[in-house]
């Protein structure tokens, strides 16, 4: 099975991103997805990620850039080993601040054959 359709994603989740398009990434990640970073408590759902991302996006623009270095896929499951760097520039003005680090994200396929995050875990520093 070709991982394209992964790595579109993940392109399609930068892309969005970059344009603030909040709706589009909610389409683009499953309902009971859950986020894990470093020192946080999980993030828990769509309206959970909505309001953390909308709350950023007050004060920074969010710009991803990343490298996937391994994809596995079992059947309708798969995982993505990546490595991400997000530039966080604010909005007030003032250099970008710079997150680095590993991701692993754990993918579903949908009946439509899209693949969407069920469980991501990020080191960013």
């Amino acid at each position: 099975m070709s991982d394209a359709p992964i790595r579109q994603f993940f392109e399609e989740w930068h892309r969005a991103t970059i344009a603030e398009d909040t709706a589009r990434l909610l389409d683009l990640m499953a309902e009971d997805v859950v986020f894990l970073a470093p020192g946080q408590p999980p993030m828990q759902g769509r309206d959970a990620f909505a309001k953390a991302f909308t709350d950023a996006l007050q004060h920074v623009r969010i710009e991803p850039t990343g490298t996937i270095h391994d994809i596995t896929i079992n059947g309708h499951m798969a995982c993505c080993w990546a490595e991400l760097t997000v530039a966080l520039t604010p909005r007030a003005g003032g250099p970008a601040r710079i997150r680095k680090g590993h991701t692993l994200t754990v993918l579903r396929q949908r009946s439509s054959g899209e693949w969407v995050p069920l469980r991501d875990a990020n080191l960013l520093t």
